[in-house]
């Protein structure tokens, strides 16, 4: 019997789930704080609506249900002989799993547009699915926590975002820079030294500064395709330096010929001196090194680094024109961003920075002396529940020392005795388990202790 799970899945154990949970939940009431709205999708979506949305590598790593029932009875000999795999897949296959919650969320609006007060602002924690090559970091089921403002062009919505972004690690007290950066500079570089084409191979180029050198760089753009000339026209911006708005400043210069790269320098200086009032915990710093998904984001962009650990980044997101588009509906404009909850639980981990009292949910545990004494143990425990007080009963008169090693290896801070002497006098001695004293209380007396 094969007892084992599919590779790039994982079991979570009520101790990691207590984890993770607090990384979900902390997520959550930020949003919430912030006016988000919750929404889920189903698992399972068609094929029809995942297919395409996310290029021929990301068709290939869709988890693809086949049909129920007979689900070879549109498949004929010759298309089995010919094994054409994406051909058989469509015949067999009209569900998958989501990939991720951008697209499920696109349909969502589509579906539900008449039903949908705009600016829409809606939240979604959920697994995903992908059946990428599982290695370390990577999993083939992990969650994504999204928020996303649709139906609002202003620029306050990025602001929001980043607000949410530094109160949340600030709830966590992970260190971190949020770095920004907009996509229409990067339009304006490329414009301005002749090569819109090349604009990935140069932001990717510009990345490498920090590992390789600014000659190494430069070697590397002109075996990219770029002129010694174009090369030459970069180098303000690869030996830029100082503060935000020296930065800005500089690529005012060096943009002043780019409509759409100065547009982009706005946009960027606006969200930097709204934040300035906002009392952030964390670091801001515009990165022009930042591109992510070039043909999907239209406007500012951003991504989070953890400062004190060496991980890739923790959160990422960006303004988008055209999210509906793909469905039939263009025009609709959005801003969101993901929290990669997976890589901030190994953070957290790392750093050791969850909180002491997540180890045990339950903080009173009744021993069991007997049949008479459990049944006391009942009704004491069902007021301590109604006090808010996790409880449980030990379930068998079992000795003593086992039912306290229960106890301290599920970290339960409490142990309640009901012996003979405490029925007399319907009380209860009361355990604290971290220094071992113990008193004789009444049930009133002891919800106030371990309310403390």
């Amino acid at each position: 019997m094969n007892t084992s799970i599919p590779k790039g899945t994982r079991d979570f154990t009520p101790s990691e789930m207590s984890r993770r949970n607090y990384v979900f939940n902390t997520i959550r009431e930020v949003y919430e704080l912030y006016g988000f709205r919750q929404i889920e999708t189903p698992a399972m979506e068609n094929l029809s609506t995942l297919m395409g949305k996310y290029g021929e590598e990301g068709d290939k790593l869709l988890f693809k249900i086949l049909n129920s029932g007979d689900f070879l009875s549109k498949v004929s000999p010759e298309d089995l002989a010919e094994r054409n795999i994406p051909r058989l897949a469509a015949r067999v296959c009209e569900k998958g799993l989501r990939y991720d919650l951008t697209v499920p969320f696109a349909r969502f609006v589509v579906m539900h547009r008449n039903d949908l007060q705009m600016p829409f602002k809606r939240y979604q924690i959920q697994p995903v699915w992908r059946a990428d090559r599982p290695q370390k970091g990577r999993y083939r089921e992990f969650y994504q926590c999204d928020a996303d403002v649709v139906g609002s062009d202003s620029l306050l919505n990025e602001v929001e975002l980043m607000q949410i972004v530094d109160t949340v690690f600030s709830r966590f007290g992970i260190r971190v820079c949020i770095k920004v950066n907009n996509r229409k500079i990067l339009s304006g570089i490329a414009e301005i030294i002749g090569a819109p084409e090349k604009i990935i191979d140069i932001t990717v180029a510009i990345d490498k500064l920090d590992k390789i050198g600014l000659a190494n760089v430069n070697e590397e753009l002109l075996a990219g395709g770029l002129t010694a000339e174009q090369v030459e026209k970069l180098q303000p911006i690869l030996l830029l330096q100082g503060t935000n708005s020296e930065k800005l400043a500089q690529m005012q210069q060096v943009l002043a010929g780019s409509e759409v790269g100065i547009k982009g320098i706005e946009e960027v200086q606006f969200v930097l001196k709204a934040l300035e009032n906002s009392n952030l915990k964390n670091e801001v710093e515009l990165d022009l090194t930042l591109a992510r998904g070039l043909n999907y984001y239209t406007g500012c962009i951003f991504e989070v680094k953890a400062l004190d650990v060496e991980i890739g980044s923790i959160t990422g997101g960006g303004r988008y024109d055209n999210l509906t588009g793909i469905f039939g509906m263009p025009g609709l404009s959005g801003v969101g961003i993901s929290f990669g909850a997976d890589r901030i639980y190994d953070v957290l981990n790392q750093l050791e920075l969850y909180p002491t009292e997540l180890e045990s949910s339950v903080k009173l545990l009744f021993i069991n002396f007997g049949e008479a004494e459990s049944f006391r143990c009942l009704e004491y425990a069902q007021s301590m529940r109604n006090a808010g007080i996790s409880t449980e009963v030990y379930p068998d008169s079992s000795k003593m020392k086992k039912q306290m090693g229960y106890a301290n290896a599920n970290h339960i801070p409490f142990v309640a005795l009901v012996g003979e002497n405490e029925m007399q006098a319907q009380k209860l001695t009361l355990k604290n388990m971290e220094t071992g004293d113990q008193q004789l209380v009444t049930v009133e007396e002891a919800i106030a202790i371990i309310n403390g």
